[in-house]
């Protein structure tokens, strides 16, 4: 039975490789990969949207603030974030944003992809680099 718990354990540390720093630059990423000047201008929003998206962009200014936040769910902040933005822009506007910004899918997916493909890649290079030194003669 100690052994089950020990393999359970272990099992659950390694399962959870994406780091909580991991979400917050995702987060981060979230916010500064898009110009949210031109959202505004393209989406034509209201004086009042604009402040609103503005003082969501800035609700946690640092990793400390996000971490209290979101300490027990890290990847929950994709759902409040996308969630209140399309409260702020409304539905016709948000959807003309994932459009634009994220070819018309869903920003929580598109976040979620990302962090398998995180996990996958640390993967594939370990196995890159063992076939390459099982096959390490040069012809």
């Amino acid at each position: 039975m100690k052994k089950i718990m020990i393999a359970l354990m272990l099992v659950g540390t390694f399962g959870l490789s994406y780091a909580q720093s991991d979400y917050y630059n995702d987060y981060r990423r979230s916010i500064t990969d898009v110009n949210w000047q031109s959202v505004a201008a393209d989406l034509l929003l209201s004086v009042a949207q604009t402040n609103q998206l503005n003082a969501l962009n800035d609700r946690y200014r640092d990793y400390d603030s996000w971490n209290r936040a979101y300490v027990s769910q890290p990847d929950r902040w994709r759902e409040d974030r996308y969630y209140e933005i399309e409260r702020i822009l409304g539905r016709e506007k948000y959807t003309k944003f994932k459009k634009n910004y994220y070819k018309g899918q869903n920003p929580v997916a598109v976040y979620n992809r990302n962090k398998n493909n995180y996990k996958k890649s640390k993967v594939k290079k370990t196995k890159v680099y063992k076939m390459e030194k099982k096959n390490g003669h040069h012809h």
